[in-house]
């Protein structure tokens, strides 16, 4: 009989495997951007601003939605027509979509506006007064 070397993480490495397979999560960052749209956040001292690259929509196929200090996308890419013929790859998705990020801090939901420009959504997030910071003058006795 063949001793075999015990390893504490083994089984511990495969619960793992397996909880990644069930819930259909890699742990790769190989696999690329797993959700849609793809989007970049960042911020300045006033806005937060986020853009979601969105090519072959069109303003009517978009919602946005903002709530607190999150900001949801909703929107569908129509099928692409083609005159009968024989589909030969079809790489590119269609069918609705929603996401919802969450932003730092909240936004004051009523001077939220967007831009859409050459398939890129653009929306501009102005922060809320209340957690934007502010300068406290020390008064000296």
């Amino acid at each position: 009989m063949l001793a075999t070397r015990w390893e504490p993480f083994s089984e511990l490495n495969r619960l793992s495997r397996e909880m990644d397979r069930l819930f259909g999560r890699s742990g790769s960052v190989a696999t690329g951007v797993s959700t849609f749209p793809a989007m970049n956040v960042w911020g300045d001292e006033d806005n937060l601003y986020a853009e979601a690259e969105l090519p072959g929509f069109s303003l009517d196929d978009l919602e946005i939605y903002v709530i607190a200090n999150q900001l949801t996308l909703k929107g569908e890419r129509r099928p692409p027509e083609h005159d009968g013929g024989t589909w030969h790859r079809q790489e590119r998705g269609y069918g609705k979509f929603s996401r919802t990020i969450e932003v730092p801090g909240d936004i004051d939901a009523d001077r939220v506006s967007a831009e859409f420009k050459n398939g890129v959504l653009r929306v501009t997030l102005p922060k809320s007064e209340a957690v934007k910071p502010r300068r406290i003058d020390v008064k000296a006795n």
